[in-house]
């Protein structure tokens, strides 16, 4: 199993702003309306740590889509899930852009757009990241 970290106070709200922490419900919920089938997926909450189990029938693509979209969570420190090989991560500094991003991990910044394409449906416009989003770089 491999273990990511995430920084907790950034990420998507799925709460309203309160304190209340995530639930396994509510990210396997955040997971399934990305459109990443969720059978055979067990989400397990404990405190900051997600764990990710099961998903056989993902491809190795929507395993680390699932691994974002339950990360990139507010109030998700780490995510503990089984993966082929070693995904390449990047998290996201004050002053990025995608283009930036690509320049820096994919050695072109015209190619950020291989980099959105790789994030959708999680991103939904180029323009649109935060410091603290972790994001995958395509192989």
């Amino acid at each position: 199993m491999g273990l990511w970290s995430f920084v907790k106070g950034a990420g998507k709200s799925l709460f309203g702003g309160g304190d209340e922490s995530a639930s396994a419900d509510t990210l396997n919920k955040e997971v399934a309306d990305l459109g990443i089938d969720t059978s055979g997926l067990d989400i397990k909450v404990e405190g900051e740590k997600v764990t990710v189990k099961g998903g056989e029938n993902l491809s190795a693509e929507d395993r680390e889509k699932v691994i974002l979209a339950v990360g990139n969570v507010e109030g998700v420190a780490e995510v503990e899930a089984d993966l082929d090989g070693e995904p390449t991560f990047h998290t996201v500094e004050k002053g990025d852009t995608l283009w930036a991003i690509a320049e820096k991990t994919l050695g072109n910044g015209a190619r950020y757009k291989e980099i959105f394409e790789a994030n959708k449906p999680m991103l939904k416009d180029p323009d649109l990241i935060y410091p603290g989003q972790k994001l995958r770089i395509p192989g």
